[in-house]
Order: C-alpha cells, then structure tokens, then sequence
C-alpha cells in the first residue's frame, strides 16, 4: 500500500488533473476497500484464506502498474478502486490469519502484526521513493517491488494457515451488538489516524507558520510512534492488560491533541502528534483481537463488518473535519475528533478481552 504513495505525482501529471480532480480520485482507494469487504468472509469461507491472500496480493501488484501506467482519469479511478479492493480483501484476510494464530498460541500479538504492516507501508514507499530516485521510471519501479514481494509471498505464504475458520465456528450471520460496538470504536481510531493523515502537515502550516516543504514531518513523527508502539503493544498488554491500554492510551492521545493545539508552538505540536500516535497505537489491533475472541458470529465476518466500517473512517474523516474547521476553527475540529475517543474510555470494559 505505501508503494502508492510516491506514484501520486507522476499519476497527477500524467493525467493532467488539479488537486480538486485528485481529492476526487483518491476517494477511489477507500471505496474500492469498503465496497469489497463485505464479500470478503463468503470469499475466504469459499476459497480458502491462504488462496485469498493469494489473489488479492496478485490483484496489487496488477493495479499497481495499472496506476504507474494509466494516462486517463477514469482509468487512474478504475485502476484505484480495484487497488482498494485488493487491499481491504487481503487487509480483513490479514486480521482472520493472526486471529487465528493468536487464538491458538492463547497470547497477545495482534499489535506486533499491526506493527509489521506500519512498517510495511514505510518499506513500500521507501524503496519505490529510492528507485525513482535511482533513475527508474514507476513501471520499472513497481515491476521490481512485485517481483521481490511476490517471491516472499510464495516462499513464506505455505506457512499460512489455508483455512479460514477454525473447527466449529458459530453459524451466526447477523451482526451482534458487541460487534456493531468495535465497529464504531474503529471508526473513531481511524478517524483520529485519518486527521493526523489529512491535516497535521496542513495545521503546521497554517496555525504554526512552519514552511510547507518540512510541514510533513508532524505526520512521520505520528507514524513512527505509533508504528514503534504497535511493536510494542503485544508487551505491554501482557502485562497491564487490554482495558489499561485502552484507557490509557485514549487519554494519552487526548492529551496529546489537547497539546498540539493548546500551544502556540510549532516543536509542541509534533510533541502532541507523537502523543496521539502512542496514544491510539494499539487501539484497533485490541478491537480486532476482541473481536477473533468473540464466539458468536463467524470471526471472518466480524472482522470484515470491524474493518468497514473503520474504513470510514480514514473515508469520510478528512470531510468531516474540514466541515467542522470551516464552521468553526482547525484547532477546535481536532479537539473535538479527539473527543470522541471518551466513547473508547467508556466502553473499554466491554472492547477488552483480558
């Protein structure tokens, strides 16, 4: 996913569309995921996990070139959508995989694979960054980063598990009331994730006077912690327990907010997004191995409804928060994204497991 990155401006120029036009098409990512994700347990039921995993990471690597090929906007939006679908069809087969080991080693890890995939992203874009750099054109670039990850997946993948629930998994269809319940609590993790995407390089800019060419560096300073913090989350939950880290991280990533917009320094708030980011590290991997313990529904199905649904809110999150700073102020439309987060503190009780 993080190869996508450093293509955007070749994608734009070769296109010739306006920020406006693009804003549009990157749309197209999310939507393509939350299009495909309900389908994604009948799939993996039907297939095999291991098979879907498979075809979504050959389904990548397709749109991929598609995207560091097409020279149209429609085809840059087809290429895009079926990019996102790929994506969150291996996304919810990920969370089903380390469910499953996880249950079967009765321990923590779902944060350290959470982890992995951060660091995954940042591979991606770091090495097709260098090999632009390097002198090779997009196609180029993609075509070895296939060709190296394809050879990983194939020479590691038989090691994943082929199957996409365990024996005697509950029949239940209909989404449950816990289920609907980490849903919601995703949504408000991603959208926290999805403000700091969307708009720390742009408050920087404008409520601190930093200049636009390192504004970017409140977002990589987010990222690495919670990055950093996921490797670390199997750890700590361990010996605190889910509920502590939950609580504790929602009012450390309130702080961190209340920090960054509270005072008139540009160092104070790359300090609060570093808080924000320790804060909801390992919020979503606790949803998400809540939701593989649960026994009620099918946990393909659980994580799929789990996964949608926060993918709104990475979706629907940089809308929402440009609405509010319009009506009201950039600062106070990230308060109150933060804000939500006293819904985790409420409910962590019921989203821990341990």
């Amino acid at each position: 996913m993080g190869a996508w990155a450093p293509l955007v401006p070749f994608a734009k120029e070769r296109a010739q569309i306006g920020e406006a036009e693009l804003g549009l098409l990157l749309l197209g990512l999310g939507t393509g995921s939350m299009c495909m994700m309900p389908f994604v347990a009948r799939l993996a039921n039907r297939i095999g996990c291991r098979t879907t995993v498979y075809v979504a990471s050959a389904v990548t690597a397709v749109a991929l070139i598609g995207l560091a090929t097409a020279t149209s906007y429609w085809a840059l939006l087809a290429f895009l959508f079926l990019f996102g679908a790929a994506i969150g069809t291996a996304d919810v087969n990920m969370n089903l995989q380390g469910s499953l080991v996880e249950r079967y080693h009765g321990k923590q890890m779902m944060s350290g694979f959470h982890g992995l995939a951060s660091v995954g992203n940042i591979f991606g874009a770091g090495t097709v960054s260098l090999m632009l750099w390097l002198g090779l054109n997009p196609v180029q670039s993609i075509l070895m980063l296939a060709l190296a990850l394809g050879v990983g997946l194939l020479s590691l993948g038989r090691h994943m598990l082929p199957f996409a629930e365990l024996e005697g998994a509950p029949a239940k269809i209909k989404p449950t009331k816990l289920v609907l319940l980490l849903a919601a609590l995703c949504f408000i993790a991603f959208l926290v994730e999805g403000s700091m995407l969307d708009w720390s390089a742009v408050y920087l800019t404008s409520n601190r006077d930093v200049e636009p060419d390192i504004a970017g560096i409140g977002y990589a300073a987010f990222s690495v912690t919670m990055a950093v913090g996921r490797l670390l989350g199997d750890r700590i939950v361990s010996k605190v327990g889910s509920r502590a880290v939950l609580l504790v991280g929602s009012v450390l990533a309130m702080g961190g907010m209340a920090l960054a917009v509270g005072i008139d320094h540009w160092i104070v708030s790359v300090l609060g997004f570093v808080l924000v980011g320790l804060g909801i590290a390992n919020l979503v991997p606790i949803f998400c191995s809540k939701a593989g313990h649960q026994a009620v529904m099918p946990v393909a199905q659980a994580l799929a409804i789990i996964n949608a649904i926060g993918y709104l809110g990475i979706l629907l999150g940089p809308a929402v928060i440009g609405f509010i700073a319009h009506a009201t102020s950039l600062s106070l439309s990230l308060l109150f994204t933060s804000a939500l987060l006293i819904l985790v503190l409420c409910c962590a009780k019921i989203a821990s497991y341990r």
